[in-house]
């Protein structure tokens, strides 16, 4: 049924200024005045000691003398914001239930296996969903948005229903991936399905929607083999040396992409992968770019070892070399990080890190907690072995950020050890959502260009990879204590 009122008498009925935050919105009237949704929002989130009272309760009212929080009672209120259910005090939904009893009820209904009770096997991930800290996000997760259903919502009732199998396979084909891949992390950090390199799941999902929009039957079967036997294997053991980067899976799909446009391009010169000539390799190498050619590299020499073509010769791809950035300005952007609080405390220590240390900004983001080491009188950071010491400024920073993780209140990484949690499950934050923020900070993220300052311990470790780290050289105990002593601020 639609609205009984125009927009005209909406405005003049409803709208008013916010007695908390001043903005013009929507409001209803609490003891105090007018109150929009997002100060509303905000009081029922509020759980404290009264100090009318001295309870431990909500506190969603305001003292008028001081605007202090002060709880409901105190305050006047007509109404109870305690659930009809637990007894808590909160933001009430349907049936006078608090978000956390009405999500506990949701997840019910949805992994429901027909017969009133929730699916046995799907109980580990009831349990992690239903204990978040925040609930609120897991009812919005599954909640409809604009009368459309939440994908979210569709899948765990397919997984309840036994529609959906418990198996990594079955997640390959799910639709909207996204939501499919999220739900996989969580079943997987249940215990649900065995775990498995998220970034490998996603690649093998890749291949299959890729190979299903190649036309050509010869072209899918080659490129078919060259993925599943060459690509998905190497993958596999470079996971089994730590996890698979997002950049690593990307450079993985560049090379089968760049190789499906090669056997295109000879195709359409009427040649055969079996009849290419070196000629013809090198006609289509001035032709292209650099970065094609490294990319393409791969699978000539996959093709080759299987007798699918001539064994022919690709030069090698040599990179330009960045200039590093000059001292002086490295001991200038360290100061301003150190001393200026204006950007994201997250991103002001990787930032620092790169900028002390020259490390992948990927290796940065896989720190975990227990690489702080504080049993002793300094602050030692386990980038290798032995631990590195942290200048006594730069440590604050980084005792401060273990200590207000963010993304640490949702289901997917409530207990997770990053010193920089994502918001996927068992994940890190990704070089994509943090290096823009770096190089806001005025600090390049690329290592060619961050040589250490303070360079690791000699045994620091760095992932086997096509490039040495920049600190591949230690410094000199006494050097290294030369380069800290411009960072100092002057309260050290």
């Amino acid at each position: 049924m639609g609205r009984t009122y125009t927009a005209e008498q909406y405005e003049r009925w409803f709208v008013r200024d916010c007695v908390r935050c001043g903005r013009r919105s929507s409001t209803v009237r609490w003891p105090d005045g007018q109150v929009c949704r997002t100060c509303q929002d905000r009081a029922l989130r509020t759980q404290g000691r009264c100090p009318g009272c001295s309870h431990d309760r909500l506190l969603a009212g305001r003292r008028a003398e001081d605007r202090a929080p002060i709880c409901t009672s105190c305050a006047g209120f007509s109404i109870s914001y305690t659930c009809a259910e637990c007894g808590q005090e909160g933001k009430l939904h349907a049936g006078r239930r608090c978000t956390r009893c009405t999500f506990t009820r949701r997840v019910a209904e949805l992994l429901d296996d027909g017969t009133g009770r929730i699916r046995p096997e799907l109980a580990p991930l009831a349990e992690l969903l239903t204990s978040m800290d925040n609930p609120l996000t897991g009812l919005a997760w599954v909640s409809s948005r604009h009368g459309r259903p939440a994908p979210a919502a569709d899948l765990l009732r397919g997984l309840g229903r036994a529609d959906i199998e418990l198996s990594h396979d079955a997640f390959h084909r799910l639709q909207p991936w996204r939501a499919a891949a999220h739900l996989r992390e969580l079943l997987m950090q249940c215990g649900v399905l065995p775990p498995f390199d998220k970034q490998i799941l996603l690649f093998e999902r890749w291949l299959l929607e890729h190979m299903d929009t190649i036309t050509d039957t010869e072209q899918r079967q080659l490129l078919r083999q060259y993925a599943t036997w060459y690509l998905l294997p190497w993958l596999r053991r470079r996971a089994e040396r730590g996890p698979v980067s997002r950049s690593t899976r990307g450079e993985l799909g560049q090379q089968v992409l760049r190789a499906g446009d090669f056997l295109t391009g000879i195709q359409e010169q009427g040649l055969t992968l079996a009849r290419l000539r070196q000629d013809d390799l090198d006609r289509w190498i001035v032709t292209h770019p650099p970065r094609q050619r490294q990319l393409l590299k791969p699978f000539l020499t996959w093709a080759a070892h299987a007798g699918h073509m001539p064994r022919l010769h690709v030069a090698a791809h040599r990179p330009g070399q960045r200039s590093p950035i000059t001292q002086h300005r490295r001991i200038g952007l360290l100061r301003k990080l150190i001393t200026d609080d204006t950007g994201e405390l997250r991103a002001r220590v990787a930032a620092i890190l790169l900028l002390l240390y020259a490390q992948p900004l990927g290796r940065i983001l896989r720190l975990t907690i227990d690489d702080i080491d504080t049993t002793g009188s300094d602050v030692l950071l386990r980038l290798g072995d032995p631990p590195t010491p942290v200048p006594a400024p730069v440590a604050e920073l980084l005792l401060a950020l273990r200590d207000q993780r963010t993304n640490m209140r949702t289901a997917t990484n409530r207990n997770a050890r990053w010193l920089f949690p994502g918001r996927r499950a068992g994940q890190p934050l990704t070089t994509r959502t943090i290096a823009p923020l770096i190089r806001d900070l005025g600090v390049p993220t690329i290592p060619g260009r961050t040589a250490p300052t303070c360079p690791p311990s000699p045994g620091t470790g760095h992932r086997p990879g096509p490039r040495l780290p920049p600190h591949h050289h230690p410094t000199p105990p006494r050097r290294r204590r030369r380069n800290l002593e411009p960072i100092r601020t002057n309260d050290s």
